[in-house]
C-alpha cells in the first residue's frame, strides 16, 4: 500500500536527463533509476533509501535560503553529479527543491538565473522559487570567485 503523506502525491518532475526535483514521497521511495538523494525539507528527514548516495540538508519552507546551506547543498549535488541521476525533494517538491536546482543550475552549469527559473517552471509546474533566491545565488558566486581567486 503506498505510503500517503497529506498531500496528493505526484510523480517526480525531471528538469534535464540526470537531474529531477521531487516531494518527499520521490525522498523516501525514489524511482529505481535515481542512483542520488537530495533531501532539502527540514521537517522531513528520512532513512537513507537503500542503494543510493543520500543527504539531508534542512531547508524551513517558505523561508529565504542561507546562502551557507545553499552552497552546501550545490555543492553536494556536484561532487555526486559524475555517472548519476539525482534528484532534489522537499516536501511537495515545488519550492526549496526547485530553488535549489535553479541555483545548481546557475552556479555549477552557468545558466543565467531568468533561464534558470524558465526551465524549471516549465518543467516543474506550480515551481516557487524562495524568496530573494537571485540574490542568494549572486552572493554564493562571488565568495565562489574570491574562493578560487588570486591569492
Amino acid at each position: 500500500m503506498p505510503v500517503t503523506l497529506g498531500y496528493n502525491h505526484r510523480p517526480m518532475h525531471p528538469i534535464n536527463e540526470f537531474l529531477a526535483v521531487g516531494n518527499a514521497e520521490d525522498a523516501a521511495k525514489p524511482a529505481k533509476f535515481i542512483t542520488v538523494v537530495l533531501n532539502v525539507a527540514a521537517e522531513n528527514q528520512i532513512e537513507s533509501p537503500a542503494g543510493r548516495a543520500y543527504t539531508w540538508i534542512p531547508f524551513k519552507e517558505f523561508a529565504e535560503a542561507d546562502p551557507v546551506q545553499l552552497d552546501e547543498a550545490v555543492a553536494w549535488l556536484e561532487q555526486h553529479e559524475k555517472g548519476n541521476r539525482l534528484i532534489v525533494c522537499c516536501r511537495a517538491g515545488m519550492g526549496r527543491s526547485v530553488s535549489v536546482v535553479i541555483a545548481y543550475l546557475c552556479l555549477v552549469k552557468d545558466m543565467p538565473y531568468q533561464e534558470a527559473v524558465t526551465l524549471v517552471s516549465a518543467r516543474r509546474p506550480g515551481a516557487t522559487p524562495l524568496p530573494n533566491l537571485e540574490a542568494s545565488i549572486v552572493f554564493i558566486r562571488a565568495l565562489r570567485k574570491k574562493s578560487t581567486g588570486p591569492a
